[in-house]
């Protein structure tokens, strides 16, 4: 394996930590680049996600930006359908299509979607979120990602959540769907990497440092611009190869 993947699994990490997610899309999209196989891909984008994700909303929850209120109806129905998703295996070709529609999502999210004033937020409605958790859990583990590329510009859009908000929201959803997921796949059969582990390791450094940052220290835009470049670039290829 090439250094050059480890170095930027690292920021990778790092990157999506600082925003409250877990990571998923970017590692697929690192490894499809690195020509991994679909197979490897979705199990182990899941297994980073885990540790991710747990680390970027600790952080977010210990700085008071979580709403149980707001995420309990998401991930009530986003669990049944992550597993149901986690079951079903796709053409590699139509699972890098796929995938590279998906990365567009986190690049409008963060190239359009300024945070929300306090003020200016709205209520929940507990039957939309009921569906838009299905649904997002569903696409989560189909692909394997946790759902928080997707959650989270839809929370932005209807004004429920401001950006800080949204990522401990998004943090813990990636995490609980990751799991649903993952055992999903591991039901089908899908046998997980041996790598991963060291992959696991190297994610989960940049995640440490990530979500201090994100939570803490960092004004957020240069961050989720850098990202969305990068994202982009990906979905790009991803699509057009």
């Amino acid at each position: 394996m090439s250094f050059s993947f480890f170095i930027l699994l690292f920021i990778v990490a790092l990157l999506y930590a600082s925003v409250g997610h877990g990571g998923a899309s970017g590692y697929l999209a690192l490894m499809a680049i690195y020509g991994f196989a679909p197979d490897i891909m979705k199990p182990s984008a899941l297994i980073l996600n885990l540790f991710v994700s747990l680390t970027s909303f600790i952080m977010f929850y210990k700085g008071g930006h979580f709403k149980w209120k707001l995420f309990l109806p998401f991930v009530l129905s986003s669990i049944p359908f992550s597993y149901l998703g986690g079951t079903i295996s796709l053409d590699a070709m139509i699972y890098k299509k796929i995938l590279g529609v998906l990365l567009l999502l986190p690049v409008i999210r963060f190239f359009f979607y300024p945070n929300t004033e306090e003020a200016n937020l709205k209520s929940n409605n507990f039957m939309l979120s009921l569906l838009i958790g299905a649904i997002i859990g569903f696409l989560s583990g189909l692909i394997g990602i946790g759902g928080g590329i997707i959650l989270s510009p839809v929370l932005l859009l209807l004004n429920w959540t401001n950006q800080k908000q949204t990522a401990a929201i998004s943090s813990l959803f990636i995490f609980v769907n990751s799991i649903a997921g993952l055992i999903g796949q591991l039901s089908k059969g899908v046998q997980i990497d041996h790598s991963v582990y060291g992959f696991v390791a190297i994610a989960f450094a940049g995640g440490l440092v990530g979500a201090f940052l994100g939570s803490l220290k960092f004004n957020q835009n240069i961050l989720k611009y850098t990202l969305a470049i990068v994202l982009l670039m990906a979905s790009v290829k991803l699509i057009l190869t």
